[in-house]
């Protein structure tokens, strides 16, 4: 197989939601991202550079075929600033949600995210702590966007993403708890927090909307240090995500022992 045209064309438009949604495909971008989820998804074509075949070709035996590409090539293709020297497009899996899962585990859900990074880095997170189900609304930026994979660092391999009616999903989980970051909230360090539930996190300007907020059956608070001193307005969400993740995980690692 060689690199032509129409198939140049089509990885580039890859960066676009429209292409991804009508080729039923994304993209990963360099070593790292691409090493760690090659044997998780379906590689309908790897492109690499020679360099890149001669150091690093040992990783694609068995799996899949490269295309040997120019690096102006990958630049033409590529969504980086600086064009990586591997490009794997993958087959965008169809991922079920099991609500039976739901209701024995700890779940994160995503009211209306955008920013790219902050999800990619969210997706990292959970995988660190361990949460393998995350409930998207609809309006939430796409998982396959080439920033959101790149930023999960081979995370989209083992965390499941859902785009949902998260109201719908959240009321057919009751009464399972849901748990909410708010500014009026029970100090997240006090509180006695569960092994299962979902924890919802806001959009980085307006925090969780009034809907979803009222499906919040126990609102949480994370003090800044001292508690009442001026501080910044509020905190990232990826890093509010962390932290929350990391109380709820600190509360029960004993039982991992």
């Amino acid at each position: 197989m060689e690199l032509t045209n129409s198939i140049r064309k089509l990885v580039s438009s890859l960066g676009t939601a429209k292409a991804r949604r009508e080729t039923g495909l994304f993209m990963a971008e360099g070593t790292k991202c691409v090493t760690d989820t090659i044997h998780s998804f379906s590689p309908q074509y790897i492109f690499a550079t020679q360099n890149w075949i001669d150091e690093n070709g040992a990783m694609l035996m068995g799996v899949a075929e490269p295309v040997i590409v120019k690096r102006a090539d990958m630049a033409r293709m590529s969504q980086l600033t600086t064009p990586p020297e591997i490009i794997a497009v993958y087959s965008i899996p169809d991922i079920v949600l099991d609500r039976q899962r739901l209701q024995t585990s700890l779940t994160l859900a995503l009211d209306r995210v955008q920013d790219p990074g902050n999800l990619g880095t969210i997706i990292r997170i959970a995988d660190w702590m361990g949460v393998k189900d995350i409930l998207c609304t609809f309006d939430t930026v796409d998982v396959y966007n080439p920033k959101v994979i790149q930023a999960t660092m081979g995370a989209i391999s083992r965390v499941r993403v859902h785009y949902v009616n998260l109201q719908t999903v959240l009321s057919e989980m009751s009464p399972l708890p849901v748990f909410g970051t708010f500014l009026d909230g029970e100090n997240i360090y006090t509180k006695r927090l569960p092994t299962s539930g979902i924890v919802v996190m806001g959009n980085e300007g307006n925090g969780i909307s009034d809907d979803i907020g009222r499906m919040v059956t126990d609102r949480l608070f994370i003090p800044p240090y001292p508690l009442g001193q001026t501080t910044s307005e509020s905190l990232n969400v990826a890093v509010a995500t962390a932290i929350t993740l990391s109380e709820f995980r600190r509360q029960h690692a004993n039982m991992q022992f």
